[in-house]
Protein backbone atom coordinates (compact mmCIF):
# COMPACT_ATOMS: atom_id res chain seq x y z
CA UNK A 1 0.00 0.00 0.00
CA UNK A 2 0.96 3.63 -0.89
CA UNK A 3 -0.80 6.63 -0.73
CA UNK A 4 -0.22 10.30 -0.61
CA UNK A 5 -2.63 12.95 1.39
CA UNK A 6 -2.58 16.34 1.92
CA UNK A 7 -2.16 16.77 5.64
CA UNK A 8 -4.68 18.98 6.93
CA UNK A 9 -7.44 16.74 5.30
CA UNK A 10 -5.83 13.21 6.68
CA UNK A 11 -5.77 14.73 10.35
CA UNK A 12 -9.14 15.89 10.39
CA UNK A 13 -10.43 12.68 9.39
CA UNK A 14 -7.85 10.84 11.91
CA UNK A 15 -9.10 13.09 14.78
CA UNK A 16 -13.14 12.13 13.92
CA UNK A 17 -12.23 8.48 13.26
CA UNK A 18 -9.89 8.19 16.44
CA UNK A 19 -12.35 9.06 18.74
CA UNK A 20 -14.37 5.20 18.00
CA UNK A 21 -10.79 3.11 18.65
CA UNK A 22 -10.77 1.44 21.63
CA UNK A 23 -8.95 2.52 24.78
CA UNK A 24 -8.96 -0.74 27.21
CA UNK A 25 -9.73 -3.74 25.26
CA UNK A 26 -7.37 -6.33 25.15
CA UNK A 27 -7.21 -7.22 21.56
CA UNK A 28 -4.22 -4.60 20.24
CA UNK A 29 -5.92 -4.34 17.01
CA UNK A 30 -9.08 -2.30 18.03
CA UNK A 31 -6.76 1.14 19.72
CA UNK A 32 -5.73 1.24 16.31
CA UNK A 33 -7.05 2.65 12.83
CA UNK A 34 -8.21 0.87 9.77
CA UNK A 35 -6.47 2.17 6.31
CA UNK A 36 -7.92 0.91 3.66
CA UNK A 37 -6.53 2.33 -0.15
CA UNK A 38 -7.82 0.83 -3.23
CA UNK A 39 -9.27 2.14 -6.59
CA UNK A 40 -12.11 2.97 -4.69
CA UNK A 41 -10.70 5.22 -3.00
CA UNK A 42 -9.64 5.53 0.61
CA UNK A 43 -11.36 4.41 3.97
CA UNK A 44 -10.35 5.28 7.63
CA UNK A 45 -11.87 2.53 10.02
CA UNK A 46 -12.29 1.92 13.80
CA UNK A 47 -14.09 0.26 16.27
CA UNK A 48 -14.46 -0.77 20.24
CA UNK A 49 -16.87 -3.18 19.06
CA UNK A 50 -19.89 -1.16 20.35
CA UNK A 51 -19.12 1.52 18.11
CA UNK A 52 -17.76 1.18 14.55
CA UNK A 53 -16.93 4.27 12.63
CA UNK A 54 -15.68 4.58 8.41
CA UNK A 55 -14.48 7.86 7.36
CA UNK A 56 -13.52 8.27 3.43
CA UNK A 57 -10.26 10.12 3.02
CA UNK A 58 -8.84 11.90 -0.23
CA UNK A 59 -5.82 10.70 -1.34
CA UNK A 60 -3.87 9.49 -4.37
CA UNK A 61 -3.55 5.72 -4.49
CA UNK A 62 -0.58 4.35 -5.47
CA UNK A 63 -0.54 1.03 -4.61
CA UNK A 64 -3.41 -0.51 -2.77
CA UNK A 65 -3.30 -2.23 0.48
CA UNK A 66 -4.90 -2.36 3.80
CA UNK A 67 -2.93 -1.61 7.30
CA UNK A 68 -3.71 -1.19 10.73
CA UNK A 69 -1.92 1.52 12.47
CA UNK A 70 -2.37 2.75 16.59
CA UNK A 71 -4.67 5.44 16.27
CA UNK A 72 -3.57 7.54 18.76
CA UNK A 73 0.53 7.33 17.79
CA UNK A 74 -0.70 7.91 14.46
CA UNK A 75 -2.98 11.41 15.23
CA UNK A 76 0.36 12.83 17.50
CA UNK A 77 2.43 12.07 14.43
CA UNK A 78 0.51 13.74 11.57
CA UNK A 79 -0.49 16.71 13.58
CA UNK A 80 3.06 17.10 14.43
CA UNK A 81 4.17 16.75 10.47
CA UNK A 82 5.74 20.11 9.31
CA UNK A 83 4.69 19.80 5.28
CA UNK A 84 1.45 19.57 3.66
CA UNK A 85 1.68 16.60 2.05
CA UNK A 86 2.20 13.31 3.58
CA UNK A 87 3.04 9.71 2.31
CA UNK A 88 2.79 6.63 3.66
CA UNK A 89 3.77 3.16 2.08
CA UNK A 90 3.67 -0.09 3.51
CA UNK A 91 6.65 -1.95 4.62
CA UNK A 92 6.12 -5.99 4.56
CA UNK A 93 9.17 -6.88 5.35
CA UNK A 94 9.70 -4.66 8.25
CA UNK A 95 5.80 -4.31 9.23
CA UNK A 96 5.38 -0.89 9.51
CA UNK A 97 4.00 2.33 7.59
CA UNK A 98 6.58 4.99 6.63
CA UNK A 99 5.42 8.74 6.70
CA UNK A 100 7.30 11.25 4.77
CA UNK A 101 6.86 14.82 5.38
CA UNK A 102 8.61 17.02 4.19
CA UNK A 103 12.09 16.10 6.22
CA UNK A 104 10.43 14.50 8.69
CA UNK A 105 10.44 10.73 8.40
CA UNK A 106 8.34 8.24 10.64
CA UNK A 107 8.56 4.25 10.57
CA UNK A 108 5.48 3.11 12.84
CA UNK A 109 5.05 -0.85 13.58
CA UNK A 110 1.88 -2.02 11.93
CA UNK A 111 -0.77 -3.95 14.26
CA UNK A 112 -2.61 -7.28 13.27
CA UNK A 113 -4.78 -6.28 10.26
CA UNK A 114 -6.55 -9.63 10.64
CA UNK A 115 -7.82 -9.01 14.14
CA UNK A 116 -9.64 -6.09 13.05
CA UNK A 117 -13.21 -7.07 12.48
CA UNK A 118 -15.22 -6.70 9.38
CA UNK A 119 -17.45 -3.30 10.10
CA UNK A 120 -21.55 -3.92 9.56
CA UNK A 121 -23.00 -2.39 6.12
CA UNK A 122 -25.81 -0.73 5.74
CA UNK A 123 -28.13 -3.27 4.68
CA UNK A 124 -31.51 -4.57 6.74
CA UNK A 125 -34.92 -5.35 6.69
CA UNK A 126 -35.84 -1.95 8.21
CA UNK A 127 -33.88 1.01 6.00
CA UNK A 128 -35.49 4.59 6.33
CA UNK A 129 -34.00 8.17 5.14
CA UNK A 130 -34.42 10.66 7.72
CA UNK A 131 -33.36 14.34 7.17
CA UNK A 132 -29.69 14.97 8.91
CA UNK A 133 -31.13 17.96 10.61
CA UNK A 134 -34.23 16.50 12.91
CA UNK A 135 -32.37 13.68 14.23
CA UNK A 136 -29.25 15.31 15.18
CA UNK A 137 -31.51 18.15 16.92
CA UNK A 138 -33.41 15.55 18.31
CA UNK A 139 -30.93 13.40 19.32
CA UNK A 140 -28.93 16.86 21.57
CA UNK A 141 -32.49 17.48 23.42
CA UNK A 142 -32.58 14.31 25.06
CA UNK A 143 -28.84 12.82 25.11
CA UNK A 144 -27.68 14.76 28.37
CA UNK A 145 -30.32 12.63 30.17
CA UNK A 146 -28.81 9.33 29.83
CA UNK A 147 -27.35 7.21 32.34
CA UNK A 148 -23.70 6.90 32.63
CA UNK A 149 -24.17 3.63 35.04
CA UNK A 150 -22.69 0.86 33.49
CA UNK A 151 -25.17 -1.49 36.33
CA UNK A 152 -27.35 -0.82 34.27
CA UNK A 153 -27.00 -0.48 30.95
CA UNK A 154 -30.57 -0.08 29.65
CA UNK A 155 -30.35 3.28 31.30
CA UNK A 156 -27.19 4.29 28.90
CA UNK A 157 -29.32 4.52 25.77
CA UNK A 158 -31.38 6.94 24.18
CA UNK A 159 -34.67 4.99 22.66
CA UNK A 160 -35.30 6.00 18.95
CA UNK A 161 -38.51 5.29 17.37
CA UNK A 162 -40.32 6.61 14.46
CA UNK A 163 -43.69 6.23 13.18
CA UNK A 164 -44.46 7.39 9.48
CA UNK A 165 -44.14 11.36 10.57
CA UNK A 166 -43.20 11.76 13.65
CA UNK A 167 -39.79 10.76 14.72
CA UNK A 168 -39.29 10.26 18.78
CA UNK A 169 -36.40 10.01 21.24
CA UNK A 170 -36.57 9.37 25.21
CA UNK A 171 -34.07 9.12 27.36
CA UNK A 172 -33.78 8.50 31.19
CA UNK A 173 -31.14 7.99 33.88
CA UNK A 174 -34.21 7.52 36.54
CA UNK A 175 -33.59 11.09 38.27
CA UNK A 176 -34.77 12.77 35.01
CA UNK A 177 -36.24 11.96 31.63
CA UNK A 178 -36.00 13.85 28.09
CA UNK A 179 -38.42 13.13 25.89
CA UNK A 180 -38.41 14.78 22.42
CA UNK A 181 -41.06 14.53 19.14
CA UNK A 182 -40.22 16.28 15.97
CA UNK A 183 -42.53 16.02 13.30
CA UNK A 184 -41.27 14.72 9.91
CA UNK A 185 -42.48 17.02 6.58
CA UNK A 186 -41.93 13.64 4.36
CA UNK A 187 -43.55 10.11 5.63
CA UNK A 188 -41.33 7.43 6.17
CA UNK A 189 -41.31 4.43 4.26
CA UNK A 190 -41.24 2.34 7.64
CA UNK A 191 -41.60 2.52 11.45
CA UNK A 192 -38.88 1.38 14.17
CA UNK A 193 -38.01 1.35 17.99
CA UNK A 194 -34.75 1.01 18.97
CA UNK A 195 -32.00 1.38 22.32
CA UNK A 196 -28.88 3.13 20.82
CA UNK A 197 -26.11 4.30 23.25
CA UNK A 198 -26.07 7.59 23.86
CA UNK A 199 -22.46 7.58 22.72
CA UNK A 200 -22.70 6.59 19.33
CA UNK A 201 -25.51 8.88 18.88
CA UNK A 202 -23.33 11.59 20.29
CA UNK A 203 -21.09 10.44 17.91
CA UNK A 204 -23.07 10.50 15.08
CA UNK A 205 -24.27 14.40 16.17
CA UNK A 206 -20.83 15.53 15.56
CA UNK A 207 -20.46 13.98 11.95
CA UNK A 208 -23.92 15.13 10.73
CA UNK A 209 -23.97 18.43 11.93
CA UNK A 210 -22.84 20.69 9.57
CA UNK A 211 -24.78 17.72 6.43
CA UNK A 212 -27.73 18.74 5.14
CA UNK A 213 -28.34 15.57 3.11
CA UNK A 214 -30.21 13.08 4.61
CA UNK A 215 -29.12 10.71 6.86
CA UNK A 216 -29.83 6.73 5.89
CA UNK A 217 -30.71 4.15 8.52
CA UNK A 218 -31.02 0.47 8.80
CA UNK A 219 -31.79 -1.65 11.52
CA UNK A 220 -30.56 -5.19 11.96
CA UNK A 221 -30.67 -7.58 14.00
CA UNK A 222 -28.56 -6.24 16.58
CA UNK A 223 -27.44 -3.48 15.54
CA UNK A 224 -28.07 -0.15 14.03
CA UNK A 225 -26.15 1.54 10.88
CA UNK A 226 -26.12 5.48 9.72
CA UNK A 227 -24.23 6.65 6.77
CA UNK A 228 -23.99 10.36 6.22
CA UNK A 229 -22.58 10.74 2.52
CA UNK A 230 -19.87 8.29 2.37
CA UNK A 231 -19.40 8.21 6.21
CA UNK A 232 -21.16 4.95 8.17
CA UNK A 233 -21.07 4.82 11.66
CA UNK A 234 -22.76 1.83 13.15
CA UNK A 235 -23.37 0.73 16.87
CA UNK A 236 -25.00 -2.35 18.98
CA UNK A 237 -28.22 -2.25 20.42
CA UNK A 238 -28.64 -2.32 23.30
CA UNK A 239 -30.87 -5.31 25.15
CA UNK A 240 -33.57 -4.88 28.16
CA UNK A 241 -36.61 -3.40 28.16
CA UNK A 242 -36.63 0.08 28.39
CA UNK A 243 -38.68 1.70 31.28
CA UNK A 244 -42.30 2.59 30.24
CA UNK A 245 -41.93 6.16 29.99
CA UNK A 246 -45.42 7.09 29.02
CA UNK A 247 -46.59 5.92 32.82
CA UNK A 248 -44.15 8.16 34.56
CA UNK A 249 -45.56 11.17 32.98
CA UNK A 250 -48.21 12.68 35.66
CA UNK A 251 -51.60 13.37 33.74
CA UNK A 252 -52.49 16.47 35.60
CA UNK A 253 -50.98 18.78 38.00
CA UNK A 254 -51.50 21.28 39.94
CA UNK A 255 -50.08 24.36 38.93
CA UNK A 256 -49.28 25.52 35.13
CA UNK A 257 -46.50 28.39 35.45
CA UNK A 258 -45.35 30.00 32.23
CA UNK A 259 -41.89 31.84 32.54
CA UNK A 260 -39.47 33.42 30.71
CA UNK A 261 -36.55 30.58 29.46
CA UNK A 262 -33.61 32.74 29.75
CA UNK A 263 -34.83 35.42 32.72
CA UNK A 264 -35.55 31.79 34.45
CA UNK A 265 -32.38 29.65 33.52
CA UNK A 266 -30.14 32.86 34.30
CA UNK A 267 -31.22 33.07 37.84
CA UNK A 268 -30.87 29.09 38.26
CA UNK A 269 -27.48 29.55 37.19
CA UNK A 270 -26.57 32.14 39.10
CA UNK A 271 -28.23 30.89 42.46
CA UNK A 272 -26.33 27.43 41.41
CA UNK A 273 -22.95 28.63 42.32
CA UNK A 274 -24.08 28.37 46.09
CA UNK A 275 -25.24 25.05 45.71
CA UNK A 276 -22.41 22.84 46.21
CA UNK A 277 -21.38 19.68 47.96
CA UNK A 278 -24.78 18.30 47.04
CA UNK A 279 -26.95 20.50 48.55
CA UNK A 280 -30.33 21.22 46.47
CA UNK A 281 -31.41 24.30 44.67
CA UNK A 282 -34.78 25.65 46.26
CA UNK A 283 -37.52 27.19 44.67
CA UNK A 284 -40.01 28.19 46.77
CA UNK A 285 -43.71 29.75 45.71
CA UNK A 286 -45.74 32.27 46.75
CA UNK A 287 -48.64 34.43 45.32
CA UNK A 288 -47.19 36.21 42.26
CA UNK A 289 -43.24 35.17 43.26
CA UNK A 290 -40.77 32.23 42.85
CA UNK A 291 -37.65 32.45 45.05
CA UNK A 292 -34.69 30.83 44.38
CA UNK A 293 -32.35 29.93 46.98
CA UNK A 294 -29.41 27.93 47.96
CA UNK A 295 -27.54 27.01 51.09
CA UNK A 296 -24.17 25.36 51.52
CA UNK A 297 -22.33 24.90 55.43
CA UNK A 298 -19.13 27.04 55.15
CA UNK A 299 -19.65 28.18 51.51
CA UNK A 300 -22.41 30.64 51.52
CA UNK A 301 -25.95 31.23 50.36
CA UNK A 302 -27.53 33.19 47.65
CA UNK A 303 -31.52 33.92 47.03
CA UNK A 304 -33.22 35.57 43.97
CA UNK A 305 -36.71 36.39 43.41
CA UNK A 306 -38.83 36.01 39.78
CA UNK A 307 -42.32 37.46 39.38
CA UNK A 308 -44.33 34.38 38.40
CA UNK A 309 -48.26 33.68 38.02
CA UNK A 310 -48.41 31.52 40.89
CA UNK A 311 -52.03 31.13 42.67
CA UNK A 312 -52.75 29.20 45.91
CA UNK A 313 -50.78 27.91 48.96
CA UNK A 314 -47.62 28.20 49.05
CA UNK A 315 -45.10 25.71 48.83
CA UNK A 316 -41.33 25.06 48.12
CA UNK A 317 -39.77 22.33 46.21
CA UNK A 318 -36.12 20.90 45.67
CA UNK A 319 -34.34 19.75 42.60
CA UNK A 320 -30.92 18.97 42.07
CA UNK A 321 -29.05 22.12 40.68
CA UNK A 322 -27.46 20.39 37.41
CA UNK A 323 -30.30 18.76 36.50
CA UNK A 324 -32.41 21.77 36.55
CA UNK A 325 -30.14 23.91 35.07
CA UNK A 326 -30.02 21.15 32.27
CA UNK A 327 -33.19 20.65 31.57
CA UNK A 328 -34.07 24.32 31.31
CA UNK A 329 -30.91 25.13 29.26
CA UNK A 330 -32.32 22.35 26.63
CA UNK A 331 -35.32 25.06 25.49
CA UNK A 332 -33.43 27.54 23.60
CA UNK A 333 -35.55 30.63 23.70
CA UNK A 334 -39.48 31.64 24.58
CA UNK A 335 -40.93 30.48 27.35
CA UNK A 336 -41.14 27.30 29.79
CA UNK A 337 -43.89 25.75 30.97
CA UNK A 338 -42.90 24.98 34.44
CA UNK A 339 -45.73 21.96 35.79
CA UNK A 340 -45.90 20.70 39.34
CA UNK A 341 -47.73 18.93 41.59
CA UNK A 342 -46.55 19.13 45.12
CA UNK A 343 -42.75 19.24 46.62
CA UNK A 344 -42.86 15.30 46.75
CA UNK A 345 -43.92 14.67 42.85
CA UNK A 346 -42.07 15.03 40.19
CA UNK A 347 -41.75 18.68 38.10
CA UNK A 348 -41.80 18.66 34.30
CA UNK A 349 -40.61 21.45 32.03
CA UNK A 350 -42.03 22.20 28.62
CA UNK A 351 -41.31 24.55 25.75
CA UNK A 352 -44.29 26.31 25.54
CA UNK A 353 -43.81 26.88 21.44
CA UNK A 354 -45.21 23.04 21.27
CA UNK A 355 -41.82 22.15 19.75
CA UNK A 356 -42.26 18.69 21.11
CA UNK A 357 -39.46 18.84 24.20
CA UNK A 358 -40.53 17.74 27.84
CA UNK A 359 -37.99 17.45 30.87
CA UNK A 360 -39.47 15.40 33.89
CA UNK A 361 -37.35 15.96 37.19
CA UNK A 362 -37.36 14.12 40.47
CA UNK A 363 -37.28 16.49 43.51
CA UNK A 364 -35.06 16.18 46.39
CA UNK A 365 -36.72 16.04 49.85
CA UNK A 366 -35.76 19.33 51.50
CA UNK A 367 -34.98 19.28 55.49
CA UNK A 368 -36.73 22.11 56.67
Amino acid sequence: MRITVDRDGLLAQLQTVSRVASTRSALQALSGVQLSASSDGCELRATDMDVSLRVPLAAEVVRDGVVVLPARLLLDVVRSMPATEVSLELRPAQQDVELVAGSATFDIRTLRAEDFPPLPELNGETRVSIPSGAFVSTALKVANSASHDETRPVLTGILVSASERELRMVATDSYRLSLKQTPLEEPLSSGFEVNVPARALQELARIAADEEADLELAVQRNQVVFAVGRTVLSSRLIEGQFPNYRQLLPESFEHELRIGSAELTDVVRRISLLAQKNAPLRLAFEQGQLTVSAQTPDVGEAHEAVPVPFEGEAFEIGFNPEFLRAGLEAIDDGDVLFKLISPLRPGLIEAADGSGFQYLIMPIRLNV
